[in-house]
């Protein structure tokens, strides 16, 4: 069915359950290479493969929530100035329905060292659907492609 068709239809009900809002980063190398963490063991969607990031705090930015968020992970200094909008996902999960936009980042200051357990891998675009990964992120893998 297109979307033309949809509108013949009534309006679906609106699923209830929270809106996670999270941001992640594309750290693009000197090679054009995206660097791509995979998720540890013991955590949600363990092994899958995803962009750096995470959860905002209350009250927080995404730029800031994401500056914050490569420094605790990877220990990585970065700016907000440093970030370019790359592409956003919205995607319903069973128990939440999740929001998150990617940026782009090609500055930085330090070397990406894994802080939580994960496992890093520098990834050309055109090779990230061979890893696997949240199916929220899969289609920022297109969005990404567009802006490099």
């Amino acid at each position: 069915m297109n979307c033309a068709e949809a509108l013949d239809l009534p309006v679906p009900a609106m699923p209830e359950k929270p809106v996670l809002l999270v941001v992640a980063a594309a750290l693009i190398d000197a090679d054009g290479r995206v660097l791509l963490a995979q998720r540890p063991p013991g955590k949600r969607m363990a092994g899958l493969w995803e962009f750096p990031g995470g959860k905002l705090d209350k009250g927080e930015i995404p730029e800031y929530a994401l500056m914050r968020e490569l420094k605790e992970e990877l220990g990585i200094e970065t700016r907000p100035c440093c970030f370019s909008p790359a592409g956003f996902t919205s995607h319903g999960y069973d128990d939440f329905h999740l929001l998150m936009p990617l940026y782009a980042c090609r500055v930085w200051e330090g070397t990406p060292v894994p802080h939580e357990g994960q496992v890093f891998k520098w990834v050309f675009p055109k090779d990230m659907y061979d890893y696997p990964m949240p199916e929220a992120d899969i289609p920022l893998i297109a969005q990404l492609q567009q802006v490099l």
